[in-house]
């Protein structure tokens, strides 16, 4: 094919070139060596222009050519065949990336599998393959094949997985991909920054790139502002591909969007290389694409491709797009589909001829049946598998291996509760580089010329207090006032293989985070089938008692974490506990929700001195604090020490109460509360969550399951009113359970 034949074409397909576009020899740029200057230096604009005309370039060759439209159709094919399959009851779900073909392959062709890491959404099939996924791969996943590499026959068809090609495990939440993509891309930044990193993270390349896409509809969530702004703000190389076919199911685009165009309104954030194209021309979007990734190879900040494209097929089979489109909207988006437009193209500049094009789609046909035979051939997950990988298969934290607690060699003063949090923050970022440390207002103090000049925040608690000066602001850092970012880009840093151990600055305000916790941090394990994992430490302000904190800054949700599986939930109720099992928290290799009780940061009575450095107690492992014969309190948190005002009380009306601290609370330790049981033969379980519903109600309703015949009374609960925190103290005092409370419980089952 001659440069005069691309160049028309290219003209063809982009209309007017604009200023400083490329000619006939610059359709395809050569690929980058990998850089070895400082990552973090953008290159100014002037040079960055003087560098693109100077590097030499190669045109694509007829071979490329065929090859674009080899994957275009093959990507349609396998769209095709899922929907025959599905019709004839042979897949149970089908969601096709028509429409999108040439953009994505066009996005494949200038990135790097194994090298450059991706996070698709699920119109991304032809990227998949162009990056080498096979169709046999995507056809294991749409019959639920154990061998489908993307979830193991966990997740629906098209939801994108691969661990060779560094394909993150896709979900099916609508933009929670975008932060995580930004966390991964800021994990290589962070990795450039501390140099203890380059030996620690296996597998970086200093110019790697992170691709993420996402369609119109998604720029509707805030979690896409949210990665734009850390995205540019830390001038990332992140590549976001919208891919934009004016529908989200039904709704278009002027609906979803403020002006129709979501390009005119991000074209403001700084550090944002922004960039159209017609994405069903693949010429025209291998050409912006190629800009788009060498802008993120160059350090220069992240790069945004508005792709317009089409959707010829319904969203998915199970929606009907003859209900909400014209017939002659429909007709038109058919008149610009890229396989139709694109194979009619190489006939015409006689790339192939048309014996030759049938002769390639027979191929591909052929090719696709043969691997439809060997999905269906294949074995689907044993039942037995089910709760596989829920938790990691490889490291127990409730375990031996994580008990030191016979033995703390305690030394120094008693410190608080936020004193040995602290410390163990201290010297588990000094044992391990990976740990970083972040939230809202955790830094000392972010303008790093006025740190000598100021105490420093380290926390509204100050349990993040000389973190920065310690270990620096790459590793001990703010983040914006967003919570789901803060998880999200967390998600993002430990699946690229860093320790974050982040804080939500209050559980009040955790919910903007909770679509990422419930749906991303916990899952991607088990999505994945163990592909993929994300081993977060959440530290997690909770509680009330504080005279003061209301409703928003009391509250105690903790049932809504504890059923969520791939969840670690624990709960100190003192320093030491908190101390070791924080540890244990951070060496693990599980999504942990570290609870701190606001309450108890600073009580005396919870004090202890600081144990070793390798001090850890296990997940599961309960703490009788009181012995008893006559009753057993089983709780956690603020009601352990009132729980022990009460019993001491009691104790004179010769009453004995054993208490047992759970300590965490997923898991929870059985046998503890099972031989406490069998021994007192009546029980409290005291918690500070409303009664109805709360994380009691699962305790209770066991110990009546499986203990029936040890009791000599039902079960009895203490908990808050089925309200909320008030601001007044005395609305207060009647909302959560008081040491009276516990008080009259005790008397009242003893007398049963």
């Amino acid at each position: 094919m001659s440069d005069t034949k691309v160049l028309r074409l290219v003209k063809k397909s982009e209309g007017k070139l604009p200023e400083g576009a490329f000619t006939s020899k610059t359709v395809a740029k050569a690929e980058p060596k990998p850089s070895t200057a400082p990552a973090i230096k953008a290159v100014p604009p002037r040079r960055r222009r003087r560098r693109e005309r100077a590097r030499p370039q190669q045109q694509l060759s007829p071979e490329q050519m065929l090859n674009i439209f080899r994957t275009m159709y093959l990507s349609r094919r396998l769209d095709d065949k899922e929907i025959q399959m599905k019709g004839q009851n042979r897949i149970f779900f089908q969601i096709s990336g028509a429409g999108h073909e040439a953009v994505l392959v066009a996005a494949g062709m200038c990135l790097k599998p194994g090298y450059d890491w991706f996070y698709p959404y699920y119109r991304d099939r032809a990227l998949c393959l162009e990056l080498g996924m096979t169709p046999l791969e995507m056809l294991l996943e749409s019959v639920g094949a154990e061998a489908d590499p993307n979830s193991h026959g966990r997740q629906m068809p098209s939801h994108w997985g691969h661990k060779k090609l560094n394909i993150v495990s896709q979900s099916s939440p609508t933009g929670t991909q975008l932060l995580q993509a930004v966390g991964c891309a800021e994990a290589g930044y962070r990795i450039k920054l501390v140099k203890e990193l380059k030996r620690a993270i296996r597998n970086f390349h200093n110019d790697e790139v992170v691709y993420v896409s996402l369609g119109d509809g998604t720029t509707s969530e805030g979690e896409f502002w949210e990665a734009l702004n850390t995205a540019c703000n830390l001038k990332l190389p992140v590549v976001f591909l919208l891919e934009d076919n004016d529908y989200a199911i039904s709704v278009p685009v002027e609906v979803q969007t403020a002006g129709g165009d979501v390009s005119r309104l991000v074209k403001g954030f700084p550090n944002l290389y922004l960039q159209r194209c017609d994405g069903t021309d693949p010429i025209a979007s291998f050409s912006v694409m190629r800009r788009a990734v060498d802008n993120c190879r160059n350090n220069r900040g992240p790069s945004l491709v508005h792709a317009k494209v089409i959707r010829p097929y319904s969203h998915s089979l199970s929606d009907d797009e003859k209900l909400y489109r014209a017939d002659e909207e429909r007709a038109s988006d058919a008149e610009r589909d890229p396989i139709k437009k694109f194979g009619a193209i190489l006939v015409k500049e006689k790339i192939i001829d048309q014996d030759g094009l049938q002769k390639l789609k027979d191929e591909i046909d052929r090719e696709i049946n043969e691997a439809a035979d060997a999905a269906l051939a294949s074995p689907q997950p044993a039942a037995e598998t089910a709760t596989d990988f829920v938790y990691s298969p490889t490291v127990d934290p409730t375990s031996p291996e994580f008990d030191t607690e016979a033995n703390p060699e305690l030394t120094g003063n008693p410190g608080t509760m936020v004193d040995l949090i602290n410390r163990c923050l201290h010297t588990e970022m000094k044992r391990d580089p990976r740990i970083m440390v972040f939230g809202e207002d955790i830094a000392d103090c972010s303008r790093e010329q006025s740190l000598d000049k100021v105490k420093g925040k380290g926390g509204v608690f100050k349990v993040t207090a000389n973190l920065q000066r310690e270990f620096g602001s790459a590793r001990a850092f703010n983040s914006p006032l967003a919570e789901a970012n803060i998880v999200g880009r967390a998600i993002g840093m430990a699946t690229r293989g860093l320790k974050p151990v982040v804080e939500i600055q209050f559980f009040d305000y955790i919910w903007p985070a909770f679509h990422q916790i419930r749906n991303e941090l916990a899952l991607l394990r088990w999505r994945s089938g163990n592909e993929f994992s994300a081993p977060v430490v959440l530290r997690v302000p909770v509680g009330g008692y504080l005279k003061g904190g209301a409703i928003y800054h009391s509250q105690s949700g903790v049932s809504l974490f504890t059923q969520i599986p791939g969840l670690r939930v624990v709960y100190p109720s003192n320093a030491l506990d908190a101390n070791g099992l924080l540890r244990t928290s951070i060496r693990g290799d599980d999504p942990v929700i570290f609870l701190e009780h606001k309450h108890l940061y600073r009580q005396a009575y919870n004090k202890s001195p600081y144990p070793s450095d390798d001090f850890m107690i296990p997940f599961g492992k309960a703490k009788t604090i009181r012995e008893g014969t006559d009753l057993s309190i089983i709780t956690y948190g603020a009601l352990v020490h009132r729980s022990l005002v009460a019993a001491r009380q009691v104790e004179q009306q010769g009453i004995s109460v054993e208490i047992v601290d759970l300590r965490t609370l997923t898991p929870y330790d059985w046998n503890a509360v099972a031989n406490s049981v069998k021994k007192t033969s009546r029980v409290i379980v005291a918690h500070e969550d409303s009664l109805s519903w709360g994380y009691g109600a699962e305790i209770a309703a066991r110990i009546s399951q499986e203990l029936f015949e040890h009791l000599d009374a039902p079960v009895r609960r203490v908990a808050a009113l089925d309200t909320f925190v008030a601001y007044a103290p005395q609305l207060e005092d009647a909302i959560l359970p008081q040491v009276a409370d516990v008080l009259e419980a005790i008397v009242d089952l003893q007398k049963y």
